[in-house]
């Protein structure tokens, strides 16, 4: 399994609000990133702690129609380079020091179309992102590994 590594971190404060560029952030197990909109002190559902999306996904994106989305639009947590996140489904990896698991594929839904474009479904269906739990407490940084355990 290959190692990736974070390249940005985004995170919205707001439902409905386009989540933003931080430096890092605080992932608490079981209730996911400390100041985004799904972060809960009584526990977030199975795969809600973390979403992840790969950069080659949206290059791919923008490759196969045109299509420019941003990680911030694509409303994901984590931008990954570098590591197939469809294989980490089922398995246990770190992002940085947080251990995590994944859970399913993020797959594309009409909230997120109907919050950018026509074509994003189509384009992102099995590359949409992975959906985690959040395992073990720790922060995440860009530049930080991602690896399988």
């Amino acid at each position: 399994m290959e190692h990736g590594v974070v390249e940005q971190i985004a995170i919205a404060t707001e439902h409905e609000q386009l989540p933003a560029a931080v430096p890092s952030v605080r992932v608490i197990a079981g209730q996911g990133p400390v100041g985004d909109r799904h972060f809960a002190a009584d526990g977030v559902g199975q795969g809600e702690a973390l979403t992840l999306i790969a950069a080659e996904a949206l290059e791919a994106l923008r490759s196969d129609t045109g299509i420019d989305l941003s990680h911030e639009a694509s409303r994901r947590n984590v931008l990954t380079r570098g590591v197939d996140l469809n294989a980490l489904v089922g398995r246990r990896f770190m992002v940085g020091d947080v251990l995590c698991e994944g859970v399913e594929l993020c797959e594309p839904c009409n909230h997120l179309k109907a919050m950018t474009q026509e074509g994003v479904l189509r384009g992102l269906v099995h590359r949409g992102g992975l959906r985690a739990d959040v395992l073990e407490d720790g922060t995440i940084t860009p530049g930080d590994a991602v690896r399988p355990v």
